[in-house]
């Protein structure tokens, strides 16, 4: 009897735990644009790993407490570095109910405690004297008949 409680008291501990892990995953899609263009090739670093997109444009990178550092580039264009901030989700901390310090840590571990903005944008200076290529605009056209 005392080892079916065993058992079954660790096959609750181990589905409890690294609820975040579970819930929001270990990596995260995030929009890159390059205002006022587009067309920008884009390289994420942290100590996750490297990404990169052209912007505007999704990339899906690692959940870290490490904040990522964005740099673009495009012809005409000063480069545009930026850094993409590592957020602490606060209700992972729910994880000492459920899942006990064990829970907490692996989430820790695998940085899912942590969120990046849904969207992130890196501005790019025009260069002087040189010919930028701008984001089209939208034209109204008339529907055909």
């Amino acid at each position: 009897m005392t080892c079916k409680i065993a058992a079954v008291s660790a096959a609750a501990l181990v589905l409890l735990t690294g609820c975040a892990s579970i819930v929001k995953g270990t990596s995260q899609s995030i929009l890159i644009t390059t205002p006022p263009t587009t067309g920008a090739d884009c390289v994420l670093t942290s100590k996750e790993g490297n990404w990169t997109v052209v912007s505007p444009g999704p990339v899906t990178v690692s959940r870290s407490k490490e904040n990522i550092t964005v740099t673009c580039k495009k012809s005409g264009f000063q480069d545009g570095v930026a850094s993409i901030p590592s957020n602490f989700e606060g209700w992972t901390v729910g994880n000492l109910v459920f899942g006990g310090l064990i829970g907490v840590g692996v989430d820790a571990a695998t940085g899912a405690i942590n969120d990046y903005p849904d969207a992130f944008q890196v501005p790019m200076t025009p260069i002087p004297g040189a010919t930028p290529v701008l984001a089209p605009q939208a034209q109204n056209t008339p529907p055909n008949s």
